[in-house]
């Protein structure tokens, strides 16, 4: 039986119970319930913290998790990544008063406040550089203020939270993150593993993608295949009257208006858009 963390909470909890539903896995009911048992698809879940998750996964204790890629890292386990999940995207900078540091160099001998306290010291040795990581749990913007740190290395959205306490980003980001599923090299259970990546990679087509049908003139159709050449080569039926055919393929959801509007002008009618639910390409 494949056994995978779940977040239990925070950011990555929904999206993630919401990608494995949509990947055909049973969710739980009860958000105290701890440990679940998919018996259709042999698969055991656990929900755990999100931070602990690396560390079971990197001890082989459980196979697979889902976890933010920044979690990962600062752990400092043996779990690596083994697909990006596409939701919770984040950056990692650093942030001081105006003045103090322009660039990873300026942080070299400062005393550094982060609740990453693996990552950023990871960070400072890939470049070289030394200082004091003081590690704190949860915000951390006050901590200069406080006269505990001269830096902080923070997860950055929009920046407001900073600013409020005058504080402002430099530098290069450490880390760009966002959910990943995680696993071991060694794993023994290679085959469960790969269904599970591939239904979960049929979820992230399936949301970028959408279903495009439409009719156009027969004269149309080599001019209209080139704005809708799908995965491989789209399909072409032909209609009862023998002048039109119809074509389906599938079409990045994000320019799905723009190539609306270019079929429509071409001479393409009835187009329709579909939602795809599921797929294996």
């Amino acid at each position: 039986m494949l056994r995978i963390a779940v977040p239990n909470k925070g950011s990555l909890a929904e999206p993630a119970a919401e990608m494995l539903r949509e990947a055909g896995y049973r969710g739980r009911r009860d958000s105290k319930e701890l440990i679940l048992t998919d018996v259709d698809n042999d698969v055991e879940f656990f929900f755990l913290r999100p931070r602990d998750i690396a560390v079971y996964v990197g001890s082989g204790t459980l196979d697979l998790g889902i976890t933010g890629r920044d979690l990962l890292l600062d752990s400092g386990s043996r779990a690596v990544e083994v697909m990006q999940l596409g939701f919770a995207r984040s950056t990692f900078r650093f942030a001081a008063r105006p003045g103090i540091a322009d660039s990873v160099k300026d942080v070299d001998g400062l005393r550094v406040a982060t609740s990453y306290a693996g990552l950023v010291s990871a960070h400072l040795t890939e470049h070289g550089y030394t200082g004091e990581v003081v590690r704190l749990d949860g915000a951390v913007e006050t901590a200069i203020t406080l006269g505990v740190a001269d830096v902080i290395a923070d997860v950055v959205e929009t920046g407001t939270t900073l600013r409020n306490q005058g504080l402002e980003v430099f530098g290069e980001p450490i880390l760009r993150s966002e959910a990943v599923l995680i696993g071991r090299e060694d794993s023994q259970n290679r085959g469960a593993i790969d269904v599970l990546v591939r239904r979960l990679q049929g979820v992230l087509t399936a949301r970028s993608y959408v279903m495009m049908d439409y009719d156009v003139r027969v004269e149309l159709v080599e001019q209209a295949c080139a704005l809708t050449p799908g995965l491989e080569s789209p399909t072409v039926s032909p209609l009862h009257d023998k002048g039109y055919v119809a074509v389906r393929a599938m079409v990045p959801r994000s320019g799905t208006n723009q190539v609306m509007d270019e079929l429509y002008q071409l001479g393409a009618r009835a187009i329709l858009v579909t939602d795809i639910a599921a797929c294996r390409l």
